[in-house]
């Protein structure tokens, strides 16, 4: 620990014990260079790292919540669950390194961006879509272009589309289905003729029962 006399960072422990209240341990220094001592006392961190939402609001940092939201983007993909445990890992560090007790969430979806475009793009992209709250796909695909370019932003929609992701289009879905069931095989709509509508008479009815006429009388 720095010398708060000199400034130098080069001291030794003489002297360790708990405090009355047995929560904090108290230690008594030296300063090799200037020969000063002094106290510090080490505590356990009682104030959580808080989240600031979008709306302003606060809510305590969860590991879990960070982990949920990488397996839900990355849902159907070939990665392993081991490896999106290390991410949050990862996360959970820079988070603790950069803030002491709040966070913005803005920053923790930098990260997880940042990592799901090493490992899988495609996941990249639906996590992208959501969390960046697009108001549609042309808004969405002009920040791709800069960050991936034209060719690499559409292959990667086409890829999230077909995966399942949450750009599908849906409109349309549905239409011409009831006309392509009613067409024939050489694609144009049947119609019934006249005679498939008309009933059959009711001399041809007994006709078909009684069999053929006999022929007249002899002579």
């Amino acid at each position: 620990m720095r010398c708060p006399f000199c400034k130098v960072d080069d001291d030794k422990v003489i002297d360790s014990r708990a405090s009355s209240d047995g929560f904090a341990i108290r230690r008594r220094r030296e300063c090799l260079p200037c020969g000063r001592r002094f106290t510090t006392y080490e505590r356990i961190e009682e104030s959580p790292l808080r989240v600031i939402k979008k709306d302003g609001g606060r809510e305590p940092f969860e590991r879990r919540k960070v982990l949920l939201g990488l397996i839900k983007a990355c849902e159907k993909r070939p990665i392993a669950i081991a490896v999106l445990e290390e991410i949050t890992e990862r996360i959970e560090n820079h988070v603790l390194e950069e803030y002491d007790s709040e966070v913005p969430v803005q920053y923790i979806g930098e990260l997880v961006m940042r990592e799901l475009k090493d490992v899988d793009q495609v996941a990249y992209v639906r996590f992208a879509s959501v969390y960046r709250e697009f108001k549609d796909i042309n808004e969405f695909m002009d920040e791709l272009k800069g960050m991936l370019g034209v060719g690499a932003a559409r292959k990667l929609v086409r890829g999230v589309r077909s995966a399942g992701g949450p750009l599908g289009d849906t409109k349309g879905k549905g239409k011409g289905k009831s006309k392509a069931k009613s067409r024939g095989k050489g694609g144009a709509t049947k119609r019934p003729s006249p005679a498939d509508d008309a009933p059959a008479s009711k001399s041809s009815a007994r006709r078909s029962k009684k069999g053929p006429r006999k022929g007249g009388s002899d002579a």
